[in-house]
């Protein structure tokens, strides 16, 4: 990947709607661009071998495998993968599930916009981020 090559993300999240509106905003990102979605732990899985995104958006409760599953799988066949894990609640013993199985960071779905754009930016980078 070149130094201006847009991150190529994977969304997934079994709501279309939340689905739709982070396409929207990575879309208008000029340094991001949205490559696959997903809506279950199974085809999130899938579409990692398919697409390799840089980095992956991944909601922790799916309705098949759930998410942590799905971090696991991908995280054994692409160990190298950045997935940054998806909560409603703050605190969810589900983050720290994921963050022990290999996630760079997580997400609550009420942050702040540019809190989410800045979090892909700071993974992409190599980094780990989790919100205090």
């Amino acid at each position: 990947m070149s130094e201006n090559s847009p991150i190529r993300i994977l969304s997934v999240d079994d709501h279309p709607a939340l689905r739709e509106g982070i396409a929207t905003i990575i879309n208008q990102e000029p340094d991001m661009q949205l490559v696959a979605q997903a809506s279950t732990g199974h085809d999130a899985v899938l579409r990692f071998r398919e697409f390799q995104p840089d980095v992956t958006l991944m909601d922790v409760r799916l309705p098949d495998i759930g998410g942590i599953d799905a971090l696991v799988a991908i995280r054994d066949e692409f160990p190298k993968a950045k997935v940054i894990m998806l909560s409603t609640f703050q605190g969810d013993a589900e983050i720290t599930r994921s963050l022990a199985a290999g996630a760079r960071g997580y997400l609550l779905k009420s942050m702040a916009l540019d809190e989410m754009l800045t979090m892909i930016r700071t993974v992409h980078a190599g980094k780990k981020c989790i919100p205090t």
